[in-house]
């Protein structure tokens, strides 16, 4: 198993060095705002962005944010030229040294919060979902609240250049129900596995986030049964999961230890977003500290299961909370992250000397 860290590069407030000041964390999960949803990543830029991760003593082996084009997603005409282009981007950041490539197939919105920066009883602030905030609110307004809760970051899965087209897209997604979006899944992964196979690529999907659908829009990757549709539509090793415990976690029906064995015997978890949420009520939660007894979700089980069944791929410690007076882009400070890669570790560490 490799622990790793999310950094978004040069507009990360969050320099490689603190990083790597991290004890156990070997590299990063890369973000990088370079490039638009169904642009080609060059491969000179994407080169000298690894460089820079490497010369700071860390692997940058995953990367985050080689988004998925609405077009694809509705099965428009066009699709075929950003298919093309996702292919030309996989080559050329396998050739720089990525082994796994986490997306998502989430319609119109990526992950979805209602507010920001909760804060909490202890002074700290983090990320909320409130079901009954959305009430009343059109898709518009809520994209409104959330770039102006920003406080200036870009956030991923809600760049501007995706959101432009917000209305025209909503109308499309009208006619598109579960059974279109899976077709139009299938359509994508046959277009790309064989690009991945041939350079070592591992597809790894994230869940939708919350594991529900919003605003009548289809989701398909929230449960189990649906993960396990999407890794048959085309069955290989390189379509694989993300397996991120706050979003599949955000349903108390899904048994997240019995998901993690069954998709780990596998084979098919090829990365891990691990983090703790706190239930407040039904479809509301926070994201709290990584410790079991401060959310909802037993971490243990959790990370007993990764390890029982022989994971050996990458993880990272999911969002985290705002704490010690730091600011920065929501979810994603220093602090408690850092915390909860050490406490995800100090685990990991106890299970190798259980065996």
């Amino acid at each position: 198993m490799k622990m790793t860290f999310r950094w978004y590069g040069d507009s990360d407030p969050i320099s490689l060095q603190y990083i790597k000041q991290i004890p156990g964390c070997t590299g990063i999960m890369a973000m990088m705002d370079n490039f638009a949803a169904g642009e080609v990543w060059g491969k000179n830029i994407f080169s000298a962005f690894v460089k820079k991760v490497n010369d700071a003593g860390l692997e940058a082996e995953v990367i985050e944010s080689i988004n998925v084009h609405e077009d694809i997603k509705m099965g428009l005409d066009t699709r075929d030229k950003y298919i093309e282009n996702y292919n030309e981007s996989i080559k050329n950041v396998a050739e720089c040294g990525v082994k796994v490539i986490v997306y998502n197939f989430m319609p119109v919105f990526d992950w979805l919060k209602t507010d920001l920066g909760k804060v909490l009883h202890d002074g700290s602030n983090t990320l909320y979902y409130n079901e009954e905030d959305l009430k009343g609110l059109t898709p518009q307004q809520l994209v409104e609240n959330t770039i102006k809760n920003a406080k200036g970051f870009s956030l991923p899965g809600w760049e501007p250049e995706r959101l432009a087209e917000l209305e025209r897209v909503l109308e499309i997604y009208k006619d598109i129900n579960e059974e279109k979006l899976l077709a139009n899944y299938k359509y994508f992964l046959e277009g790309i596995i064989p690009t991945c196979e041939k350079y070592g690529v591992r597809m790894a999907v994230h869940p939708d986030d919350p594991a529900w659908p919003v605003f009548d829009i289809p989701r398909i990757s929230h449960t189990k049964e649906q993960l396990e549709a999407i890794i048959r539509l085309v069955d290989s090793p390189a379509n694989s999961l993300c397996l991120c415990t706050g979003s599949l976690g955000s349903e108390p029906k899904n048994d997240l230890p019995s998901i993690i064995r069954h998709f780990g015997k596998m084979n098919r978890i090829a990365c891990a977003h691990v983090r703790n949420i706190k239930f407040l009520g039904e479809r509301e939660f926070f994201e709290s500290a990584h410790l079991s007894s401060e959310g909802s979700l037993d971490m243990f089980a959790i990370m007993k299961a990764f390890h029982d069944t022989g994971f050996d791929g990458y993880i990272r410690p999911d969002h985290g909370r705002m704490i010690w007076g730091e600011t920065g882009r929501a979810g994603y400070g220093l602090y408690d992250r850092a915390l909860g890669l050490t406490y995800l570790n100090g685990m990991w560490e106890a299970l190798e000397k259980m065996k």
